[in-house]
């Protein structure tokens, strides 16, 4: 008994210990970004999250640019990938069977462990290519009308490619967490609703995605956090443009690709300042898409407990 009670105390010690590390390791990294970027705060304030000009040569520092950016490539990412990556999901846990699964599974996974910086060659050699050449004409062609789909630009760099290189980055993500979800569904509650002459959309309508509606959101923002902190293969392929423009054949930045671009060669202490300012942006856009992954996510669970 004398040491089942030391392995509690030991354990309970261990994990106490392990979660102040981390939380440890959060406020240590949030310091270091803060106090690097006081500089920049108190030169600026907060109108440096609006202000769109990025001159080094003139001190001159907005991150207006870098927040679109981030928002507009995170925006495709999402748009493309949380269906895909459901799709994928649905596919693998309910149409599969089990020699398709085993061998389409560990693809989808290991698409997740292909380095960001090959995936950037592959959107400059192949995708941007592809992009200039007849995806972004088509699209001018056809919704031309619309402001997001101007004037093709005349190389492949563009936010549209950086949203589709990270959209390759986020599929694997939802797709993983969204089959393991709907293999946790209980067999019990599918073939009771195909007993009851459910079709197979219907049962995965109304019982497969409710099920696990709570878990595909907190699998979508993992992947927007994905989204919103890549930055070599970003770098590679949106072509380092400062200014905001609507077309997304156009070249921009994100918040992460300009500090991975420009941190080593920066020229002066403002700039190494603005930098780090526009990683406290970062961090604070990723604390508020975690707090609000959180909220969804208990109002979802309420709601199917309610709906019980």
């Amino acid at each position: 008994m004398r040491t089942d009670r030391t392995g509690d105390i030991l354990l309970q010690a261990l994990c106490a210990l392990a979660a102040l590390l981390a939380v440890a390791v959060v406020a240590g990294i949030a310091y270091e970004v803060l106090s690097n970027a006081s500089g920049a705060i108190s030169r600026f304030g907060l109108g440096f999250l609006l202000h769109t000009r990025w001159a080094p040569n003139f001190n001159i520092f907005g991150a207006a640019p870098f927040i679109y950016g981030t928002a507009v490539t995170s925006l495709i990412a999402l748009l493309l990938a949380v269906p895909i990556g459901i799709s994928i999901g649905l596919y693998l846990s309910t149409v599969a069977n089990r020699r398709v699964r085993g061998v389409v599974g560990p693809l989808v996974e290991t698409l997740a462990a292909i380095p960001t910086v090959i995936l950037g060659f592959w959107g400059i050699i192949v995708l941007g290519p592809f992009l200039q050449a007849h995806l972004e004409p088509a699209l001018h062609g056809v919704l031309g009308f619309l402001p997001i789909f101007g004037v093709p630009a005349s190389t492949g760099a563009s936010v549209l490619n950086a949203g589709l290189i990270v959209t390759i980055m986020v599929v694997p993500i939802i797709a993983s967490i969204s089959r393991d979800l709907f293999l946790t569904v209980p067999r019990e509650l599918r073939d009771g609703a195909t007993a009851l002459g459910a079709t197979q959309w219907e049962m995965v309508r109304g019982v497969m995605l409710p099920s696990a509606s709570s878990g595909i959101v907190a699998a979508t923002f993992l992947g927007l956090g994905r989204a919103l902190g890549e930055a070599i293969a970003t770098t590679q392929v949106i072509g380092a443009g400062s200014a905001i423009h609507a077309s997304l054949f156009a070249t921009g930045d994100t918040l992460a690709s300009r500090i991975a671009d420009q941190y080593f060669g920066a020229t002066s202490k403002l700039q190494v300042s603005a930098l780090f300012y526009l990683g406290a942006i970062l961090l604070a856009i990723g604390l508020i898409a975690n707090l609000t992954a959180q909220g969804i996510v208990r109002r979802v669970q309420l709601n199917l407990a309610g709906a019980r």
